[in-house]
């Protein structure tokens, strides 16, 4: 698995550390709620059970939601007392996967909290929309034809003073047509090359002096309107720029980490690495 498919995770996981984290920061995780043959239900396992409940359960009263969870941990408590192997390899991997990612969780949180502050948002908003230029964008109608005569006859049309919209709307066999020619707003990369190429060599008002082939057909263009790119909000982007943080101070973070660990891969050759995909049950 890639290492930012793992990160990923590990941010997923984070979150709903860092959420039951903040549930438990006004009251006593300790305080004991109910025993089973001695065993300690405690309120902190409460809150981590409510914190992965669906949102409709979270509605409910909380003397009913927590009830309910109670309950829930008194059956899953019996359960486990009866089990006939309660040490099994199963369970003992099982719980220190889960306690690695937990860990880890922590750690991840820590790091994306740091590299999403306000002013790292701000600063990244700044440096990719605001001291760039964004490139232009084109209003711009055609008029589609099959041949290329038909296009330089319209081309002398509109020469001698024909109107665009009414020759477009005659004449083109493009969608645009009915609505005279009009492709409305469109910035580089929308269109394809030949037109591009045409329509941004063109000074607001003017017709493309020769016909421009595509593989639709030869166009006829005019450039309506010209303008520069405007940088969206902060608030549309801002969701965007903290996930690309998150990742670029996650990657970096971690490679530094493994760098400066003492890591020792045992070579897969002299390894039975079919065993990964023996069934849970089989383990020994």
């Amino acid at each position: 698995m890639k290492l930012l498919q793992i990160m990923a995770n590990l941010t997923v996981a984070a979150g709903l550390l860092t959420s039951a984290a903040n549930a438990q920061s006004s009251v006593d995780s300790d305080v004991v709620v109910a025993t089973v043959n001695g065993e300690e239900i405690k309120m902190g396992h409460v809150v981590m059970v409510y914190d992965t409940l669906p949102q409709q359960y979270k509605s409910l009263p909380a003397e009913q939601v927590f009830q309910g969870i109670v309950e829930q941990i008194i059956q899953q408590t019996v359960l486990a007392q009866a089990a006939a192997n309660p040490n099994s390899k199963y369970i003992e991997f099982a719980v220190d996967n889960e306690r690695r990612i937990l860990t880890a969780s922590q750690m991840i949180d820590e790091i994306t909290t740091e590299a999403t502050s306000e002013d790292k948002l701000q600063a990244y908003y700044d440096a990719r929309y605001q001291s760039v230029d964004l490139g232009r964008e084109y209003n711009a109608s055609h008029i589609l034809v099959e041949s290329e005569e038909e296009a330089k006859d319209l081309i002398v049309k509109l020469s001698d003073g024909a109107d665009f919209a009414g020759l477009a709307q005659e004449f083109s066999t493009g969608p645009s047509g009915p609505n005279g020619g009009s492709l409305g707003w469109f910035g580089q990369g929308r269109m394809v090359a030949p037109f591009e190429q045409a329509v941004m060599s063109l000074t607001v008002g003017e017709v493309s002096p020769l016909p421009v082939q595509t593989q639709f057909g030869w166009h006829v263009i005019i450039l309506n309107d010209m303008r520069a790119v405007q940088a969206p909000a902060f608030e549309e982007v801002s969701g965007e720029i903290a996930a690309e943080l998150q990742r670029v101070a996650i990657e970096e973070r971690v490679k530094v980490m493994v760098d400066g660990a003492a890591v020792v891969r045992v070579d897969q050759s002299t390894l039975n690495v079919d065993a990964v995909k023996t069934d849970i049950s089989e383990l020994d």
